[in-house]
């Protein structure tokens, strides 16, 4: 599925802020944040303050759920999202992005934005019907999430360390036999 640069680019940053989470946990300081925040080229107001920071990683658990959520769930978590920010879609333009939506005035706080934009993206991952790019990492011992934009839907892993770690206890498991 070939979803717009926003929506493609709001989903990487929630799965990246949700696996932040994850062991080694990262986004740990305010320059962790500033990285975060000039990596998924947000705009608008940033604070770099530690209460900014505790802001943004509390989003953690709520993000989690709303990626996770079978469907329905899921629409119902994004329609609670965007009535408690009072988000108002607006079509924007800046800096060497062309029209894009932002449901939230550039003042807000990031911790608001994210969860807007993860709303806005999530709704259309789920009028696409596309939930199923969204799950949790197949090795056993990793609960963190996989985002598959790929066109064969063939991304089982969070990273390269759990998919080589899944590779070499396949091969000697077969070496075994």
């Amino acid at each position: 599925m070939d979803f717009g640069h926003d929506t493609g680019l709001a989903l990487q940053a929630a799965v990246g802020l949700v696996n932040s989470a994850e062991p080694p946990e990262t986004l740990s300081t305010v320059a962790e944040l500033d990285a975060f925040y000039d990596r998924f080229d947000y705009t608008g107001r940033h604070e770099r303050t530690r209460v900014e920071l505790e802001e943004v990683r509390a989003l953690r658990p709520r993000l989690r759920e709303l990626l996770t959520a079978e469907r329905d769930r899921a629409a119902g978590i994004v329609n609670e999202m965007l009535a408690e920010t009072q988000a108002v879609p607006q079509l924007v333009r800046h800096g060497s992005t062309d029209w894009h939506l932002h449901a939230t005035p550039p003042d807000a706080s990031f911790a608001t934005r994210i969860m807007v934009e993860t709303a806005m993206a999530m709704s259309d991952v789920i009028r696409a019907d596309e939930t199923s790019r969204l799950s949790v990492c197949a090795d056993g011992g990793c609960a963190a999430l996989v985002l598959d934009l790929s066109r064969n839907r063939s991304r089982r892993y969070c990273s390269t360390t759990c998919g080589n770690r899944n590779a070499v206890a396949a091969y000697r498991a077969r070496s075994k036999e």
